[in-house]
């Protein structure tokens, strides 16, 4: 059996002010283009299907269109919520779309409700684990303590319990939407981390044939059985030069899967490049001419922060939608008083809390007040996706 694999479509994102919905379309186009020519089975979609938990109408509109495009493929679509998206809204009309082919599992009540398919060698069982927030479906899922493993694991073990009741042979694949332990994040992924731990472990998907993961934007391998797709657009200039691609996805009448990731063309890339050097150098060397109409990330090297930097720019390159000053040689001073920005960069909200303590009062937080800092940023990642789910 034949599967496509796809996620993080981020319907309705934009770049830098660029509005994407063109290309989105014309990516959504290939998926459905290329489903036809492989020849799959089925269509996988392993969440962040909209940008934000409450898009824009061009984002809403762009997704019926979809539907209605993924419903005349004539095969049955798998596709569940991200992070990004509100599952409550996005699992609205789902009995009705099911009817048309299209499946959708953003409740985790429904992970270990399979969609079944059937080939010359069996049948197939395909589980939709839509995002797991660790907080606010705890209890739903009877989890004492709330983590990424835990939620991932009580979702897990009720579809190895369901997949028992199937018939020998029955082959299985998940679909999940999370951050497992390995794989390489990039800067467009909104930070999932709960109680200081956004990973969990890939033996949480043990005795699953093939694990269809949604999240992270590079497409990789966990192991041979657990891949993420990664998304069919870059959406940050972390991503200039991946290689973007959908995944193909075999399965043996044994469960064997062999995935093979078909590039996107190019000509449906969005054009990143990074430039960096001074501001001068740049205005007038002729080597940068082909990137005239790219969009550019700037790094400017000038030891002074040049005056009108950006119109400057703009000036040659249009579509210059992001720069930064970072001077070639820093003065001796500044290595002595780094910047706000340079202090925070990479660390968490924990660690900069700890930091602010420890600096302002002169001793490490104890343990009971590391608790109570815990505690004050958990509350504050549940009340940031509490409203983007409202």
């Amino acid at each position: 059996m034949r599967f496509l694999h796809t996620s993080d479509w981020h319907l309705g994102r934009r770049f830098h002010g660029e509005d994407l919905i063109d290309r989105q379309r014309k990516i959504l186009e290939h998926i459905c283009a290329t489903a036809r020519t492989e020849q799959v089975d089925a269509l996988l979609i392993a969440g962040d299907i909209y940008d934000r938990a409450i898009p824009s109408l061009d984002a809403a509109r762009l997704f019926n269109w979809a539907l209605h495009e993924l419903a005349d493929l004539g095969i049955p679509t798998i596709m569940i919520s991200g992070n990004h998206d509100s599952a409550h809204r996005l699992g609205i009309g789902s009995g009705l779309y099911a009817k048309a082919g299209v499946h959708l599992r953003t409740d985790p009540d429904d992970a270990s409700r399979p969609v079944l398919l059937d080939d010359a060698h069996g049948p197939v069982a395909v589980y939709g684990v839509p995002y797991l927030h660790p907080t606010l479906v705890s209890e739903q899922m009877q989890v004492e303590t709330p983590s990424h493993q835990a939620v991932l694991t009580a979702a897990l073990d009720a579809i190895r319990t369901d997949l028992a009741t199937r018939p020998d042979g029955t082959r299985a694949i998940v679909l999940a939407h999370a951050f497992i332990t390995g794989a390489d994040s990039s800067d467009s992924e909104r930070d999932i981390s709960v109680g200081g731990v956004a990973h969990a472990g890939a033996a949480v998907f043990d005795g699953i044939h093939y694990t269809a993961l949604g999240h992270l934007h590079r497409p990789q391998a966990v192991s041979d059985r657990i891949h993420y797709s990664g998304s069919p657009l870059a959406y940050s200039f972390s991503e200039t030069g991946h290689t973007k691609s959908l995944a193909l996805v075999d399965l043996a009448a044994d469960g064997t899967p062999t995935v093979t990731h078909q590039d996107i063309p190019a000509d449906l890339h969005l054009p990143l490049a990074r430039l960096t050097g001074r501001l001068e150098d740049l205005l007038a060397d002729p080597a940068h001419a082909p990137l005239a109409d790219a969009w550019l990330h700037v790094t400017l090297t000038d030891p002074a922060r040049p005056y009108e930097a950006m119109s400057r720019l703009r000036q040659r390159f249009a579509h210059t939608l992001d720069m930064k000053h970072e001077p070639a040689t820093i003065p001796a001073q500044a290595t002595d008083t780094p910047t706000y920005r340079d202090r925070v960069r990479g660390r968490s909200d924990l660690d900069i809390t700890h930091d602010f303590i420890t600096t302002v009062r002169g001793t490490a937080p104890t343990d009971d007040e590391q608790a109570l800092l815990q505690e004050a940023v958990d509350h504050m990642n549940l009340h940031a996706q509490q409203k983007e789910t409202v």
